[in-house]
């Protein structure tokens, strides 16, 4: 089995890279994170290019089951991110 790799992992790739220093690399990395919170946030999209995008949906309320009772309950709206992965990452990693 193949192991994840950890962000100090993808820290040090991109430092490679883009031929700059660990320290450099990780601010990019949480800055990237921070920008794309912040504009899903607010507009409810943010794409990464060439990997997929973020979007921010709503929710209707609706009708469930409580597996444990098997009685119905009504779960309510809510706001949830969703990850749209591009076409062109799903035609490589799926052929």
């Amino acid at each position: 089995m193949a192991t994840k790799m950890t962000q100090s992992q993808l820290v040090k790739k991109l430092a490679e890279a883009t031929g700059t220093n660990n320290k450099i690399a990780k601010s990019f990395l949480e800055s990237y994170a921070s920008i794309a919170i912040e504009e899903t946030k607010n507009n409810g999209l943010f794409v990464l290019s060439g990997i997929g995008r973020l979007v921010l949906v709503q929710r209707e309320a609706r009708n469930g089951r409580n597996p444990a009772t098997g009685e119905t309950i009504r779960i309510p709206a809510k706001k949830v991110v969703k990850f749209r992965v591009a076409k062109s990452v799903k035609d490589t990693l799926l052929t």
